[in-house]
C-alpha cells in the first residue's frame, strides 16, 4: 500500500524535519553546550557549523549532477541514508573531531533529501494545491525545530551540557523511521526525462526567466539566516545572561512560528504576488535583527514569531518561484543550482559570525550583519521580474508548473 495525497506531504514534511531540522539545525540549538562540554572556542564551533554547510554545498552540487541520471525520489532516498547516519555518528562522537564528520554526512544528506521534496510533494496533490504543498512541507521543519529546542532544554537540565548526544541519538532513531517509511510507503511518477543541466545545475538555471534575482535573492537569505538561528541561543545566553532554559524556548518559538510561515506566506502570495512578498518578508527580518539586540525577554520571544514566520516563509516563496518557472526536465538542476548558490553563503556566513564574536566578545555584530544581507535580500527580490498572483484556491498553477514556454 503506497501513501497518496496530503499523507505523501505529512510524510516529506517529516522528512524535511530529518533533512532540515535535526541534520542542520539542531547544532545551533546545541552549539553552547557543545562548545562547553568539548571545550572549544567559538571560531572552532562555528567552523563546525560551516563543515555542515559545506557539505549541503557539496550536496547540491551531487543533486545536480544526480538527477542528470537519476529519479529525484531515489536522490531522495540516497539522503536519508547520509543524514541517518550522520545523526548516529553525531550521537557517538567523542570529540570535535569526529562531529565534524558527522555534520558533513548531515549537510549532504540535507541536501539530497529537500531538493527533490517540493515537486515530490506537489505532484501529490491536485495542481490548485500545489502553493499549500510546498508551504506544508517547511511546517514539518518547524515542528523538527519544536521538538529540537524541547529536546535540548529538558536533556540539558537532566544532564547538564553533555546531554547533547543524547539529543542526537534520539533524533538519529526518528530519522531511521521516517527513512524506512519513505522507501516503502511513496512513489513518484517522474516521466518526464532528466536534463543535462550543466555543472553544478547553473545551464538548466540560466534557461528560468528571472534566474539572477532569484539566486541573489536566496544568497541572501543563506547569509542572513544562519547568522540568526546559529547563533541566536549562544547570543542569549552569552550577552544577555538567558538561562538555557529560556533560550531553548526562544528557539522553540521561532519553531512553532515556522510550522505556520509556510501557509501563511503563502495566502499572502495569494493577494500580493510572490515578488512584493519576498521582498517584505527581507525587509522584516532585518527589523527583527535590530529589534532584538537589547535581549529583553517578552520582546525577545514576539521578535521570535517574527523569525519563525519568515523563516518559513521566504524559502516557500523561492521554492514556489523554481517550480512555476522551470520546466520539469530542468527542475532537478536549476533548483540544485540556486541551492549551490545558497550553500555558499551558508558556508560562509557561520564562520564568519564566529570569528566575530570572537574578536568582539559579543554577538551583536553578528545580529547587525544579520540585517544587512536581509536588507540587500529585499532589493534582490523587487529586482524580479513581475509574477501573477498565486491562488491556492483556484488552479492559477497548473499552466505555470514546468512550463518551458514561458522563459
Amino acid at each position: 500500500m503506497k501513501l497518496k495525497g496530503f499523507g505523501v506531504v505529512a510524510l516529506i514534511a517529516f522528512g524535511c524535519a530529518v533533512a532540515q531540522s535535526f541534520g542542520r539545525f539542531t547544532y545551533g540549538i546545541l552549539l553552547p553546550a557543545v562548545r562547553n562540554d568539548l571545550g572549544i572556542s567559538n571560531t572552532i564551533a562555528g567552523s563546525l557549523l560551516t563543515i555542515n554547510v559545506a557539505a549541503y554545498l557539496f550536496g547540491a552540487i551531487v543533486v545536480a549532477a544526480a538527477t542528470g541520471r537519476l529519479k529525484l525520489l531515489a536522490v531522495m532516498r540516497i539522503g536519508f541514508v547520509f543524514s541517518t547516519s550522520g545523526l548516529v555518528l553525531a550521537a557517538a562522537s567523542p570529540g570535535a573531531l569526529v562531529l565534524g564528520v558527522a555534520m558533513f554526512l548531515c549537510g549532504l544528506g540535507g541536501a539530497c533529501i529537500w531538493i527533490p521534496s517540493p515537486v515530490i510533494a506537489s505532484d501529490a496533490l491536485a495542481p490548485e494545491r500545489r502553493g499549500l504543498a510546498i508551504g506544508l512541507i517547511f511546517s514539518g521543519g518547524g515542528l523538527g525545530i519544536v521538538f529540537a529546542g524541547q529536546l535540548s532544554g529538558f536533556m540539558r537540565s537532566i544532564s547538564g551540557d553533555s546531554g547533547w548526544r543524547t539529543v542526537y541519538l534520539i533524533q538519529a532513531a526518528i530519522a531511521l523511521a521516517v527513512a524506512l517509511l519513505t522507501f516503502f510507503f511513496i512513489t513518484h511518477n517522474q516521466k518526464s526525462a532528466p536534463s543535462k543541466g550543466g555543472f553544478g545545475g547553473f545551464s538548466a538555471l540560466t534557461r528560468m526567466r528571472g534566474w539572477l534575482p532569484i539566486t541573489m535573492a536566496y544568497s541572501f537569505f543563506g547569509f542572513m539566516y544562519i547568522l540568526v538561528l546559529g547563533f541566536l541561543s549562544t547570543r542569549l545566553e552569552d550577552d544577555s545572561n538567558w538561562t538555557s532554559g529560556r533560550a531553548s524556548l526562544a528557539f522553540t518559538v521561532v519553531g512553532v512560528a515556522m510550522i505556520f510561515g509556510g501557509p501563511f506566506i503563502m495566502k499572502l502570495v495569494g493577494k500580493f504576488g510572490p515578488r512584493n512578498c519576498l521582498a517584505t518578508a527581507f525587509a522584516t527580518w532585518g527589523l527583527c535583527c535590530l529589534l532584538v539586540l537589547p535581549g529583553w525577554f517578552s520582546p525577545t520571544l514576539v521578535l521570535c514569531v517574527g523569525f519563525g514566520l519568515i523563516f518559513g516563509g521566504i524559502p516557500s516563496i523561492v521554492t514556489l518561484y523554481f517550480v512555476q518557472n522551470a520546466s520539469l526536465a530542468d527542475y532537478g538542476p536549476s533548483y540544485a543550482a540556486g541551492t549551490l548558490a545558497f550553500g555558499v553563503a551558508q558556508m560562509i556566513s557561520p564562520q564568519m559570525g564566529g570569528v566575530i564574536a570572537d574578536l568582539t566578545g559579543s554577538f551583536a555584530l553578528v545580529l547587525v550583519l544579520s540585517a544587512v544581507f536581509a536588507f540587500g535580500g529585499s532589493i534582490a527580490a523587487l529586482s524580479l521580474p513581475k509574477q501573477p498572483k498565486v491562488s491556492l484556491a483556484k488552479p492559477l498553477m497548473a499552466p505555470l508548473v514546468f512550463d518551458v514556454s514561458r522563459r
